[in-house]
């Protein structure tokens, strides 16, 4: 059994539907924000019982070490059942995660994805976003809360509104993708081969992370989608403008 977790309120609030997901999508971007000086919080929604390899405890156990090396502040688990996602119960659940921690920015799943739990977690935490900063939305959840921004990763391939620099921190993603080594790497004979278990998968998704870095000009970049305009101070960069420009607040209601 894992020990229960004291979450906290954050900066950057990221969900993914399995553990792992994070880690594939933005463990770099984790790491970075990290380093900037953010705080940083993990939700993965399932404890991924329905995967092909690896046990319920296997599985939080490498999370929990994938969340030591990105050095996220804590990480939690909805234990929302896996192939299942979706329904009011859940936008409630999410809803009052998202008022406890109280998070600047969202990141979540994008919708465009081979993987049904991502696409039906994508909207499920949509909602559950939007419904956070609602004061009359079910108020024995908590203070409504709504967070500057949400962006959405991107786990498979799709077209990316931007990239976030992961160059610096990309052996960082590399050692806590490792951490999963019931889905990377199983150990045991009888182990399922999967899409996961071939070495090819390790190299898709460095392969996209170069390909999203190719194209801004860095050696690796993860890749994130927007369904709104950004609002920038200037149009002078500044390195901390994604730490220290986005500011959630408690929302008067819509």
């Amino acid at each position: 059994m894992t020990p229960p977790v004291t979450v906290s309120e954050v900066d950057l609030l990221v969900f993914g539907p399995h553990p792992d997901d994070i880690e594939i999508g933005m463990g770099g971007s984790v790491a970075r924000h990290v380093d900037l000086g953010a705080r940083v919080g993990l939700c993965d929604l399932t404890a991924g019982e329905m995967g092909s390899n690896g046990t319920v405890e296997q599985r939080l156990a490498e999370a929990e070490a994938a969340r030591a090396v990105l050095g996220a502040s804590w990480r939690a688990n909805l234990r929302w059942p896996d192939r299942a996602i979706g329904g009011a119960d859940q936008i409630r659940s999410a809803v009052a995660f998202i008022r406890q921690t109280r998070p600047r920015t969202i990141a979540i799943p994008y919708s465009t994805d081979r993987h049904p739990d991502h696409v039906a977690a994508s909207q499920v935490l949509t909602e559950a976003a939007f419904s956070s900063g609602l004061r009359r939305f079910e108020p024995s959840l908590g203070e409504a809360w709504k967070a500057g921004v949400c962006y959405f990763f991107i786990n498979d391939s799709t077209e990316p509104s931007f990239v976030v620099d992961v160059s610096d921190v990309y052996d960082r993603k590399r050692r806590a993708l490792q951490c999963y080594v019931s889905q990377f790497r199983p150990p045991r004979e009888d182990a399922i081969h999967t899409r996961l278990t071939s070495p090819r998968f390790q190299q898709l998704i460095e392969s996209r992370d170069a390909h999203f870095g190719a194209l801004a000009g860095v050696a690796f970049a993860e890749g994130f989608v927007v369904r709104h305009p950004i609002v920038l101070p200037s149009l002078l960069p500044d390195e901390g403008d994604s730490v220290r420009g986005l500011r959630g607040t408690k929302s008067p209601g819509q």
